[in-house]
Order: C-alpha cells, then sequence, then structure tokens
C-alpha cells in the first residue's frame, strides 16, 4: 500500500476523446473513475461527501467491467483478510476474549462487511480484589507459620490496648466519683476540740485512741438470748450500762445498745476489734444519742419522734440522691434522708440493718438496731479497727468528711478515758 491505496492491476488510462461508435459528446459528463480504498475511514463512508458522482450513462465496455470485477473481489478478499487477522476467532455467544479491544462489524452500501478496531476505557487500570478474595488470602496467609506467630501478638497488642484504654476513662472517673457512705454527710456534729488527724500509718499518741473496752461485766447474755429483765439480751447489761453512763454523760438505754454491738461483733467477728467507745463517738456526733430534733429515747429504745434529716437533694453541700426506699423509711418519695439515732440512709440500711433486740424487725428508729448495724457497717471488708489505718478508714467510709472523722474521734477519745477514772 502507498499514500493509502491499495495495489491493484494497472491498466491504460482511458482515452481523453470519447471511443468510436460511442453516443457521448464533448458536452456530456464523463464518467466517474473509480477510487482507491481507505481502510481507516467509516465503513460506508465515501471519500467525498460533499461531491457525490453524478450518475453517467456511458457504456462500460467488457474489459472494464472484467477490470472493475477484479478490483472489487481483491478489496473484498482484503477486507476479509484484515478482519480475520483483527478480530480472530469468535466464541458462540458472539463476545470477544480481550479484555483490551472490541470489534465492530459493519456492512458497507456495496454489501461487504468492513470491521472497525476500537479501544475499551481504562483497560489498562489495576483490578483491586474483592472482599471475597481478601478474606481467602488472609485465611490462607494465617495458616501459614509467619501468619500463626503473627495474629496472636497483633490480638494480645489490641487486648492492651482496649485494656489501657478502659483503665484511662474508668480509674479516673472512680478516683473522682464521692464514695459511697453510710451516714448523711451534713449532719450537724458539735464543736471539737482542735488538733489536725494524725497519719493513718503512724500509732496514736497514748490515751488518744479508743482503748478497747475492759469494763463490760462479765456472764453477760450471748447474742441471741433473752436478758432476764425485759426480753432483750442487752438487758444483761444495765447495770453496767447506768454506772458507764454516769461517768461519761450518756442515757443508760443508749450504753446498753452500744456495749451489747461491742459485745455481738466480739462474737461474730473477733479480728474488727470494735470499741463500744466508737459506736458511742458517732452515736453522739450523728443525733447526740438519739435526743436530735428534741426526740427522746423511750424505754424499747425506740426515738420519738423520728430523727429524719433534711432531704439529700444536692442543696447546701448536701449529696443528692433520688428517692429510692418509696418513701418507707424516710417519709419523702423525692429524695432519700438520713433516718435514725445513727443517721443512715435508706439504701444503706437495707443492706446492713439489724435486728439487735430480737423484736422481729430492722428498725432504724430503733437504737439497739442501729448501732449493731453501724457496728457490723465499721468491721466491713476485714478491717481491724485496734489499727489506726482501719479505724480511720472506716470512719471516712461512714461519713466521708474529715471535720466529721475528727469529731468522732476526739469524742471517743473522751469517752474512753472518762470511763476509766
Amino acid at each position: 500500500m502507498a499514500d493509502g491505496a491499495e495495489r491493484t492491476t494497472l491498466r491504460p488510462l482511458r482515452p481523453a476523446t470519447p471511443r468510436a461508435g460511442s453516443d457521448a459528446g464533448p458536452d456530456r459528463p464523463a464518467t466517474g473513475l473509480p477510487r482507491p480504498r481507505r481502510p481507516w475511514l467509516g465503513p460506508g463512508r465515501p471519500v467525498d461527501e460533499a461531491a457525490p458522482e453524478a450518475p453517467t450513462t456511458e457504456p462500460v465496455s467488457a474489459a472494464d467491467s472484467t477490470a472493475a470485477a477484479d478490483t472489487a473481489a481483491d478489496r473484498t478478499a482484503a477486507a476479509g483478510t484484515k478482519r480475520s487477522a483483527t478480530t480472530g476467532p469468535s466464541t458462540a455467544s458472539g463476545t470477544e476474549s480481550g479484555p483490551k479491544t472490541t470489534v465492530e462489524q459493519s456492512t458497507t452500501e456495496s454489501g461487504a462487511p468492513s470491521a472497525r478496531r476500537r479501544r475499551a476505557r481504562f483497560a489498562h487500570a489495576v483490578r483491586l480484589p474483592g472482599p471475597r478474595a481478601a478474606a481467602r488470602a488472609t485465611r490462607d496467609w494465617s495458616r501459614r507459620p509467619s501468619g500463626r506467630l503473627t495474629l496472636p501478638g497483633v490480638f494480645l497488642l489490641a487486648l492492651v490496648a482496649a485494656t489501657a484504654a478502659a483503665g484511662a476513662l474508668l480509674v479516673p472517673a472512680t478516683l473522682d466519683a464521692p464514695r459511697q457512705v453510710a451516714a448523711d454527710a451534713t449532719a450537724d456534729v458539735p464543736d471539737a476540740l482542735p488538733g489536725d488527724l494524725p497519719p493513718s500509718g503512724a500509732a496514736p499518741p497514748p490515751g488518744q485512741f479508743p482503748p478497747p473496752t475492759a469494763t463490760l461485766p462479765p456472764g453477760v447474755a450471748p447474742p441471741g438470748a433473752a436478758g432476764p429483765a425485759g426480753g432483750r439480751p442487752s438487758d444483761a447489761l444495765a447495770g453496767w450500762a447506768r454506772d458507764t453512763g454516769a461517768k461519761v454523760g450518756i442515757d443508760p438505754i443508749a450504753m446498753q445498745a452500744y456495749g451489747y454491738a461491742e459485745l455481738v461483733l466480739a462474737e461474730t467477728d473477733r479480728a474488727c476489734g470494735l470499741s463500744w467507745t466508737t459506736l458511742a463517738a458517732i452515736g453522739l456526733v450523728e443525733s447526740r444519742h438519739g435526743q436530735a430534733n428534741n426526740a427522746q429515747l423511750g424505754a424499747d429504745g425506740r426515738a420519738v419522734p423520728e430523727i429524719i434529716g433534711l432531704p439529700l437533694d444536692g442543696q447546701g453541700n448536701r449529696m443528692r440522691i433520688a428517692d429510692t426506699d418509696r418513701g418507707e423509711l424516710d417519709r419523702d418519695t423525692t429524695y432519700d434522708r438520713a433516718i435514725g439515732p445513727m443517721q443512715f440512709i435508706p439504701t444503706t440500711w437495707q443492706e446492713i440493718g439489724a435486728d439487735a433486740d430480737n423484736d422481729g424487725r430492722k428498725d432504724p428508729h430503733n437504737i439497739h438496731d442501729a448501732a449493731l448495724a453501724a457496728g457490723m457497717y465499721l468491721c466491713k471488708g476485714g478491717r481491724n479497727l485496734t489499727i489506726p489505718g482501719d479505724w480511720w478508714n472506716a470512719i471516712l467510709s461512714y461519713n466521708d468528711v474529715r471535720r466529721y472523722a475528727q469529731d468522732v474521734f476526739d469524742a471517743a477519745n473522751r469517752y474512753g478515758q472518762a470511763s476509766r477514772t
């Protein structure tokens, strides 16, 4: 091919004048000459669309007809050869096997088929594997020695990171959260003696730490047994309570309650080492031994009228605790209130309440039940109250206010010293 023209058999040019015997004249249009085949042109598109060839009536000789037929046959054979070389064999469904190019066939006006090659878009792009292929590859890798060593390490690292993140979020929140207390943190307390809290790990000065009680009379009734006077086990301590109460200035009924609570815990939790002086100091700070709000202790140990603190609504430096007992204990259906001579919060009483007078009822307004429950609360967690650190922690767990703990320490120290005179 030269200059886009196919190689054909050369033949002489036609004469400029009509042949002899032809009826064509000089003023008639000449017959159109055949034009070379250009494969890059679209199928069925002539070379010069703007100037179509005019029809002619000039007769064509037999030699010319034979040459034109040979030329058309050559063009058809060449086009078929190019199409077969370009497109290749096709499948029964008519789809192409090559991903990069597609072949379109069309028919020219003369009926000869032609082919045009078209390049597919993005055929050069890299195809990424799907999720199934990625999962299959990961599974295969995990079965190899490298995967068996790497995957446990990755899981362990993720577990350590998750634990560290959880600790960073939960530990500060736990440290900043208010500590659970048994009594109202805003209860009125009497004036305390001056002085700072001693270090929790240091031994207290002589005479300041509440000493162990050695004045309980021998032969008292064991826990659960009825006393001789009023049917209560604590009635066995009536004489001791009367004598010791006169020394320290405490009502004998309250003294019976404090002394009996120490006796019960000495039998049930000997490692605690609770002293009645600690319970008496808490009773003084919380309700002046059941006499706050003009209340009085009856012969049965019940405070009348009932001692109920202010609502725990978050006002006035008070804690905010919504109602938990539906008003059954504190007569308030909106907020909780501290109740009884030992000022228990309803939730704490429901957890630790006791029946010390054997009347079949756990009554937070009865000083016998309240004193025993307070002793059980202080001994929780395996504390040893003969150790200074455990004693301070027990008091702060009852009421997390340092001024409160100092007042309890001072009152217990005074009661201990006065009882030994």
